[in-house]
């Protein structure tokens, strides 16, 4: 008989019993970035679903001419985008960049990118809302925070980590009285 054999099947037990427990915290630290990495990336994807859904609301008080007649500022247009933010409007004036401005035409356009040079420049950035038929491009950054360390060194474009989200619509305003 060999020496195996001899032995109690209740000694080869104990043995391995703790084996699933060094096996489970081996996989657990992946399984777990991985898990959070998916719901933080889907969470990037509703507040850029959100903040689209903004923009193209916000944006209708100047194509409209509401924000001429009132005298809309640039301010007060940021705090029409974010409460159309929903859940996620709390910080949402700090997160928010706006571009508004008044272009020649919808083809061949190359507005300043104010991620150049990997910060935030808002130096090119205006608002202007144009006149009654004028065409006007609408831009909005908003600044997610990103908690996983891979997805933030894989999605951002700045140095802080932040997921840097934008929405942008072009339209031709309405002849309204201005």
């Amino acid at each position: 008989m060999s020496p195996l054999s001899t032995r109690s099947g209740s000694q080869g037990r104990r043995r391995r019993e703790g084996a699933a427990a060094v096996e489970f915290a081996l996989v657990a630290t992946p399984f777990f970035f991985l898990i959070f990495g998916i719901l933080e990336l889907a969470l990037v994807f509703v507040t850029n679903a959100v903040l689209e859904n903004a923009t193209l609301s916000a944006s209708r008080m100047i194509r409209t001419g509401q924000a001429d007649v009132e005298n809309l500022e640039a301010g007060a247009f940021e705090t029409a985008l974010c409460g159309q933010m929903g859940v996620l409007a709390s910080g949402c004036e700090d997160r928010t960049t706006i571009d508004v401005r008044v272009i020649p035409q919808f083809r061949n356009l190359t507005p300043p990118d104010p991620l150049a040079t990997g910060e935030m420049n808002e130096s090119a950035l205006t608002y202007v809302t144009g006149d009654p038929g004028s065409l006007v491009l609408v831009r909005v950054w908003y600044a997610q925070p990103l908690v996983t360390p891979f997805l933030s060194q894989a999605v951002s474009r700045v140095s802080s980590g932040d997921a840097i989200l934008s929405a942008t619509t072009a339209f031709r305003n309405e002849p309204y009285d201005g």
